[in-house]
């Protein structure tokens, strides 16, 4: 396929067809994967310069307090912007909930920090081998969506590095691709006059009706996505995803405070409530960018954010089956231990950007499961396992009475389908279980 030159409009003539003319960009449906399978590039379209100065300035600004969380738009939909995968497929949403239901299982994607400023290498190796998934023979474990988890783009989720950090990597992707804002999607560089989130909102909460691809896809056939705005509540049968943003900090996340207020308190009080009112059954995930626990070191906890979730989870009496995040750049799983509940926590920021150790050199890495040091009168949290050696990516299974969450590491190849880490959860007594498949 011949690609459009950089930063022009390409034209769709088919939504199953390449995009290869200038001209309109608006799709009757949605396109995600290429027509035809395309090699790895082996080096960037856009080369990504060191910005080392940048973060000079940053770290300087860093120590004179001078760097806030940053306002963002508002949602479409609020109290409780929503969205569902019918809407995502552009399907009918009856037929989809009985063909979901018929299979008795839901499978998705899920990892975050996967835009690489130093090469297309790491990351494409993630992209194949959750492309390989789509191989599996039953289609029920073939995945419907990946579930991003924040930091596409780095450093500043610069518009010009889409193509190269989100659109190529996974051109040959064949599903829906939804995302979290991260800290690096939402920052801004000192000196830089541009809002905060201008190109992810271009490419992740572009407003229906209607599809379309955005410039940044460079040729690409992927459409933009329609969530409503930087938190949402995405829905699909048996499944219930509770999307926040934790701003533009480094540490700590951050939902609300006196400069972005408490709208997302407002919305996850309005989430909470209405899965109790309507007694849904199904698996509830509460997904933010920045982790609540992190192995090794308090430093970079979001405590605050963590006791604001928890003050509305109490107020409204319902809990999550597990919360995912990223940031720390690589795969860490907890088991938080609320009341009667068994809650995973799982960190998976290994999707292609660095992967970070979870000890200095010359220190003894840390053997599982192990207790964190907690405050006095908090929940007992265990780390149970960790991955600070690979890139990787989470599989989710989604069943009618359980949650399964499986890690896999890109370096196990596209062949291999067994997970190196696991954990399922009984939805109905929220306890860590034996997988059944049912």
């Amino acid at each position: 396929m011949a690609r459009t030159p950089r930063g022009r409009k390409p034209k769709a003539t088919a939504a199953s067809e390449p995009i290869d003319n200038v001209g309109t960009t608006e799709l009757e449906q949605p396109v995600f994967a290429q027509p035809a399978p395309t090699p790895d590039p082996a080096k960037f379209e856009v080369k990504h310069p060191s910005d080392n100065p940048i973060y000079k300035q940053i770290d300087q600004l860093n120590r004179e307090h001078k760097i806030t969380t940053l306002p963002f738009p508002a949602p479409r939909g609020v109290p409780e912007p929503r969205l569902s995968l019918a809407e995502v497929l552009d399907v009918d949403a009856a037929t989809l909930d009985r063909k979901i239901t018929g299979q008795k299982q839901l499978v998705f994607h899920s990892v975050g920090d996967t835009g690489s400023t130093r090469g297309p290498q790491d990351q494409n190796q993630v992209a194949d081998k959750m492309v390989g998934d789509f191989s599996d023979y039953d289609e029920q474990d073939r995945p419907l969506f990946f579930f991003h988890l924040g930091d596409v783009i780095y450093n500043f989720g610069e518009e010009k590095y889409y193509y190269d950090q989100f659109y190529e990597p996974y051109r040959d992707y064949p599903a829906p691709i939804l995302a979290l804002a991260g800290n690096h999607d939402g920052m801004v560089a000192p000196g830089i006059k541009i809002a905060t989130l201008a190109a992810f909102l271009d490419n992740f909460c572009a407003a229906p009706p209607g599809f379309h691809v955005t410039p940044e896809a460079g040729g690409l056939s992927r459409t933009a996505q329609i969530q409503p705005g930087v938190f949402f509540t995405f829905e699909a049968p048996l499944l219930r995803i509770l999307a926040l943003y934790s701003n533009t900090l480094e540490d700590p996340g951050v939902i609300a405070d006196d400069i972005i207020g408490d709208s997302q308190l407002t919305y996850l009080k309005a989430a909470l409530s209405r899965v109790k009112e309507e007694k849904f059954a199904g698996a509830l995930i509460i997904a933010h960018h920045h982790p609540a626990y992190t192995a090794g070191t308090q430093h970079g906890w979001s405590t605050a954010m963590l006791a604001q979730i928890d003050a509305i989870c109490n107020e409204t009496g319902v809990w999550p089956h597990a919360v995912l995040s990223g940031h720390a750049h690589n795969y860490q799983r907890f088991t938080r231990v609320h009341h009667n509940m068994q809650i995973p926590y799982i960190i998976a920021g290994n999707g292609g950007h660095a992967v970070a150790k979870l000890r200095r050199k010359g220190e003894s890495p840390l053997r599982t499961p192990q207790p964190l040091e907690v405050p006095k009168n908090s929940d007992k949290v265990i780390l149970e396992n960790y991955d600070d050696q690979d890139f990787g990516y989470l599989r989710v299974v989604v069943t009618q009475t359980q949650l399964r969450i499986e890690y896999h590491p890109s370096s196990d190849g596209t062949e291999a389908k067994t997970p190196d880490d696991f954990v399922t959860v009984d939805l109905a007594t929220r306890k860590l279980v034996h997988f059944t498949g049912e």
